[in-house]
């Protein structure tokens, strides 16, 4: 055992204590009841960073970044945006990664305020970093054969799971946990540099997997790693033009690993998205300053949890298909000289970029916050998956389709759109005409719910009225509804094939 490294989380850990002691900020001053652990002691142990120096030696820097950003964040919420985009960011790329630290850093130092706002969050982070490091110092030693290999993978994820106060869920959760919230966006919106250069940490940190894992010599593993780390260093230059323009995706950037270790990749996923969620609500100001530590341990507790904001397994590996690895910095392995052409916008919402969750644009969402008492679980929908059954829920969707249109007509920007537009107009006046009929209930609620969905996919072609809907919270979680989507790509398939889309050529697939 590295005694040096433990002896500094000693003093970390004392430092962070006395100054707990000695600075009055009830706000902040927070008592944890989580614990620090080591690493499980195993041969395999800092192999990396003896085989791979320059590589990890990134991760130091990696982890003051992350550092440096909260507690600006947190401490300086007035501060000019330069402060991050221009300053911190010159000073990492420029210094930092140019000669990273050697040695771990004790990150406690480095974000005194943000330690004691949210200790559980950042223990979680420290204890799924202690298993990125465990994973490659396995895949990392020549030593051990593959079977040996798989062997311990497991056994540090056992010892991982271990501690489930601190262990990120190895389901996948939905990307509506992570940019479906009040607060969501806040951080990539405002410091589009920074947010690109984490980005980049995570499509390194995942990564590096591959050529461990594809390559089939050391040699080869080591022409690799270099390879792998020397294409991060390219993202740098330009910033952010070839930056990640999506949240990387494990199952994307490194496959091989993914189909063989699918656990730990769906952990590190679920790490990186709560490094998001977390500077989004650091970031954001509708989240007051005594509702951040309350906000930050409600996703702490989503992102470990096995019940809530849930998708299978074939949504997950879909999802990184179709949101595109050129978007997300590009393939870590076998790449050309060139960037590949990205094809959304930067910082993209992954829901509002034409991109589905899941496999044939079927999605199974767990919820939205703000729909529902603060703490309580969401559970994973799949009424609209093909095959099941939707019973009374099927009465229930037709009412959230009309409740969508009503809202909607209630907004007054969406209602001059519609006033603007003789096929809308006739699809209000035919819907308003059917409630004065006598229908049977269930061919009338058909009908109107019809209605309801061919005038909300005209209405969302519209770009301006797809960011009204977007912006209330309300409505956005009316529209969001698995089987509202469902429902809306269907219609948009049959659309497409009978006519043009109409005014506008928004494919808002959720």
């Amino acid at each position: 055992m590295d005694r040096g490294y433990r002896a500094r989380r000693v003093m970390g850990t004392a430092a962070l204590a006395m100054g707990l002691s000695m600075v009055a900020e009830p706000a902040y001053a927070q008592w944890a009841r989580v614990h620090e652990q080591f690493y499980l002691p195993a041969s395999h142990n800092w192999v990396f960073r003896r085989n791979y120096p320059g590589a990890d030696r990134l991760f130091n820097a990696f982890d003051y970044g992350h550092a440096i950003l909260y507690e600006k964040l947190l401490t300086r919420p007035g501060a000019p945006v330069s402060e991050l985009e221009v300053k911190e960011y010159d000073y990492i790329t420029r210094k930092l990664l140019v000669a990273p630290p050697r040695l771990p850093l004790e990150e406690a130092a480095i974000e005194v305020q943000y330690a004691k706002l949210a200790p559980e969050a950042k223990m979680m982070f420290e204890w799924a970093h202690i298993l990125h490091r465990q994973i490659y110092d396995i895949l990392g030693d020549e030593r051990l054969s593959q079977e040996e290999k798989d062997r311990e993978v497991a056994e540090v994820m056992r010892y991982y799971k271990s501690r489930p106060d601190l262990a990120f869920s190895s389901l996948p959760k939905s990307m509506e946990l992570m940019e479906g919230q009040y607060y969501a966006t806040a951080f990539r919106e405002a410091y589009p540099k920074f947010n690109g250069l984490i980005w980049g940490y995570h499509w390194l940190q995942v990564g590096l997997y591959e050529p461990l894992m594809t390559a089939q010599s050391p040699e080869a593993r080591q022409a690799g790693v270099t390879a792998t780390v020397a294409r991060f260093r390219q993202m740098l230059e330009s910033a952010p033009e070839h930056m990640p323009r999506v949240m990387p995706m494990t199952a994307a950037i490194a496959p091989t690993f993914s189909a063989r270790y699918p656990e730990a990749a769906i952990v590190f996923d679920n790490l990186h998205g709560m490094h998001d969620v977390i500077s989004d609500i650091l970031a954001s100001p509708k989240v007051p300053r005594e509702k951040k530590r309350d906000e930050i341990l409600r996703a702490a507790a989503r992102y470990r949890d096995d019940t809530s904001f849930l998708m299978t397994m074939q949504e997950w590996r879909d999802m990184g298909t179709m949101m595109g690895i050129q978007n997300m910095g590009g393939p870590a392995v076998g790449f050309l000289p060139e960037f590949p052409t990205p094809t959304v916008a930067r910082g993209a919402v992954m829901a509002h970029a034409g991109m589905n969750h899941g496999a044939a644009g079927q999605t199974s969402h767990a919820g939205h916050a703000g729909t529902q008492p603060a703490g309580q679980a969401h559970t994973a929908d799949h009424s609209a998956m093909p095959g099941m059954q939707h019973g009374a829920a099927g009465s229930t969707n037709m009412q959230q389709m009309m409740e969508l249109h009503q809202r909607m007509m209630a907004d007054p920007v969406i209602r001059q759109r519609v006033e603007a537009d003789s096929a809308l107009r006739r699809l209000v006046q035919q819907m308003q005409g059917a409630h004065g009929t006598s229908h049977g209930a269930a061919e009338g609620a058909a009908s109107d719910s019809a209605q309801a969905i061919d005038f909300a996919v005209r209405l969302l072609s519209d770009p301006e009225v797809e960011a009204r809907v977007h912006a209330d919270p309300r409505l956005h979680r009316l529209w969001s509804d698995p089987e509202v989507q469902r429902r809306l790509a269907e219609l948009r398939r049959q659309r497409g094939m009978m006519q043009p889309a109409a005014p506008g050529t928004s494919q808002h697939n959720h």
